[in-house]
């Protein structure tokens, strides 16, 4: 028996289509704004992850195989959505583990600098921070504002201090307080002029902002906010470049080259079998086959949709309501250049009211939004269909007007 020869699970049917909730028919929230913080599976999702576990319930291990075949298949689904090769890509179970692996597995050298920036999800600076902690490295934090210009980014002082020598620069392509949208390949291609290396956490641009993976060297995502998977799944990105640098100080019995054959063939059980030099060393052991399994059919509805069009699809949402919060007194950070923006609306709170008492009121009108760092958050996905805008519109407003008594 070999692996190589399974067939993959059966593949959902994805009739995905821009403003069309039909997929979600027990979701219980009117109008679902809140897809920056974790989405609802859609039914597809729901009857991929049904489908394996009914598969280890019919055949138990004799599913292995078939449930392998299918994370082989996710890899090549996100290459050809985000570029690259499928064994650039590892599974992984979030950007957490995505970025502790890439940072515990970097030939860092004591002394070796970081750029990492101010005011960005701790998910994007914790790690280094580790990583400084054990390998004896320097953490140096930089402001956002200089990215936020109107005129265009600032690289300014990210240049100066690649100028000072710096080994990785670890940046977010969408900050989750604003949506501010990074220019990624202009900050990798800076980065590369001073022999720094690029490391984003696209949790908040993958699946809503077309986004080339090959144009950095490492990228953690998890599924759950813009994928629209399962929570606990979520994949890396290692350029083919950097792979073999990496220190598999990071890996597990399924890192291993011919790692399942002495399973199936006698005499084959050995300990020094290489690492592969491919990303998925960095996946290790037993994956949860289900959340791929909804995962890679989240990411058939993307596919069969094409981000662009999600992307101008959310845009037009978030236009038809931002003149109604402007009027209202809030302040949006919603960046004026549209190649800057994602799928986020965030916006401070009108004077004199919370985020937490406005995110309060729209619940009670059956809209979800969140409020990072005291801001209202709105971030609708390709489900949530433009008719919507004037419901939310007239929510606000009757919250707004209902605190201000």
């Amino acid at each position: 028996m070999s692996l190589d020869d399974a067939q993959p699970l059966p593949a959902p049917s994805v009739p995905a289509a821009l403003g069309d909730r039909s997929l979600f028919p027990d979701l219980r929230w009117a109008v679902y704004a809140n897809h920056a913080a974790i989405s609802p599976p859609s039914q597809a999702v729901r009857a991929a992850v049904a489908g394996a576990l009914d598969a280890y319930a019919h055949h138990g291990v004799g599913a292995f195989p078939a449930c392998h075949a299918q994370r082989l298949r996710l890899k090549a689904r996100l290459a050809s959505l985000f570029g690259g090769a499928p064994t650039d890509y590892g599974l992984v179970l979030n950007t957490s583990a995505g970025l502790n692996a890439i940072a515990g597995s970097f030939p860092w050298t004591a002394g070796d600098r970081v750029v990492v920036f101010e005011g960005e999800f701790p998910t994007n600076v914790t790690p280094w921070q580790q990583a400084a902690a054990a390998f004896d490295l320097t953490l140096q934090a930089l402001p956002l504002s200089p990215l936020e210009a109107p005129g265009g980014a600032d690289l300014g002082p990210l240049e100066a201090a690649l100028r000072t020598g710096v080994r990785l620069v670890a940046l977010s392509a969408v900050q989750f307080q604003t949506g501010l949208r990074a220019p990624i390949e202009a900050i990798a291609t800076l980065c590369h002029a001073h022999g720094a290396l690029l490391c984003v956490d696209g949790i908040q641009a993958c699946g809503v902002v077309p986004f080339h993976a090959p144009s950095v060297d490492f990228l953690a995502v998890g599924g759950h906010k813009w994928l629209m998977g399962p929570e606990g799944a979520g994949f890396v990105y290692v350029h083919p470049d950097h792979v073999g640098r990496l220190v598999p100080r990071q890996a597990g019995w399924l890192s291993h080259e011919d790692a399942v054959d002495f399973l199936f063939e006698p005499g084959r059980l050995r300990y020094n079998k290489p690492i592969r030099r491919q990303a998925d060393f960095l996946e290790g052991g037993a994956p949860n086959t289900l959340g791929y399994a909804g995962l890679e059919a989240a990411v058939m509805a993307l596919a069969h949709i094409g981000i662009p069009s999600i992307f101008e699809h959310v845009n037009t949402w978030l236009d038809g309501l931002a003149p109604t919060l402007d009027a209202l007194g809030f302040q949006s950070q919603r960046h004026p250049d549209r190649a800057r923006r994602s799928g986020i609306l965030a916006a401070l709170p009108p004077a004199g009211l919370t985020a937490n008492a406005i995110a309060e009121g729209l619940a009670a009108h059956g809209v979800a939004v969140t409020t990072p760092d005291g801001r209202v958050r709105f971030s609708p996905h390709w489900p949530n269909p433009l008719s919507e805008v004037a419901q939310v519109a007239d929510a606000v407003t009757q919250v707004v007007r209902a605190l201000r008594g």
